[in-house]
């Protein structure tokens, strides 16, 4: 038999799925599963973090024969319920990362959230009232989280392609479309940090509905963000985005 010389990932974001969604998904994700070797969903798994949400998420996951990895968004932490939804989710085997990482098809997953903070030279600083150092301090410990988890990726699988999971977004360039006033909310730069460090192949965010599609790190990593709305700008029949990989 040859040996497999591609992975082919199909990514999405903010799925943000109702109780009144049965059935809405499975077609959509037994479609996927046909074209694809791995799933990709980057956060905002439910509408307003309900774990009811999270069950209906579970039962469409069923049609899906392909491996799921994931992270939570902002939205699924809305109710305080992030446990609930996660146990919900992986009881039905879907890979959730935060600050964790996986290697699935000769590849290695590592994902957090993420956070806010802003871009480039108008990144927040961590000065001035504690609640601003508590969110700066915030998207520092996400990226803190993905780096080991990146770490952990380079000391056990050296040679391994790595893929970073996100909500939010580590650069500008993938936001730009949104009002510039919510930019500080929708991601931080220092997220691209650990992608830098550990030589990050591609990361996939979503967040950012009005953003734009793809962008490139100052390090040269490439970013999608594959928030469904911006997917369904880019492929009006099937909002999907596929990445074929090389390993």
């Amino acid at each position: 038999m040859a040996k497999k010389t591609k992975t082919t990932l199909a990514a999405l974001a903010d799925i943000h799925v109702k109780t009144t969604d049965k059935g809405r998904w499975a077609d959509y994700f037994g479609e996927i599963s046909k074209k694809a070797d791995v799933l990709l969903i980057c956060g905002d798994l439910t509408d307003t973090g309900d774990e009811e949400e999270a069950q209906v998420l579970a039962e469409e996951l069923k049609s899906a024969s392909i491996p799921v990895i994931g992270v939570l968004g902002n939205h699924d932490y809305e109710k305080g319920r992030q446990k609930l939804i996660r146990q919900v989710l992986q009881e039905t085997q879907m890979i959730l990362l935060d600050g964790e990482a996986t290697v699935v098809e000769h590849i290695g997953f590592a994902g957090v959230k993420g956070f806010g903070g802003g871009f480039d030279r108008y990144m927040l600083s961590m000065f001035g009232e504690e609640g601003m150092k508590s969110f700066v301090q915030e998207a520092v410990n996400e990226s803190l989280q993905l780096d080991r988890a990146l770490a952990r990726l380079e000391q056990d699988h050296p040679s391994i392609l790595k893929i970073a999971l996100l909500h939010y977004a580590p650069i500008k360039e993938t936001v730009v479309g949104e009002p510039e006033e919510i930019f500080p909310f929708l991601g931080s730069s220092r997220l691209a940090d650990p992608l830098h460090r550990r030589k990050v192949y591609a990361a996939f965010h979503g967040h950012a509905h009005a953003g734009q599609p793809d962008g490139v790190t100052s390090g040269g990593v490439k970013v999608f963000n594959v928030a469904l709305p911006v997917l369904k700008n880019m492929h009006a029949e099937l909002p999907c985005y596929f990445l074929d990989v090389l390993h």
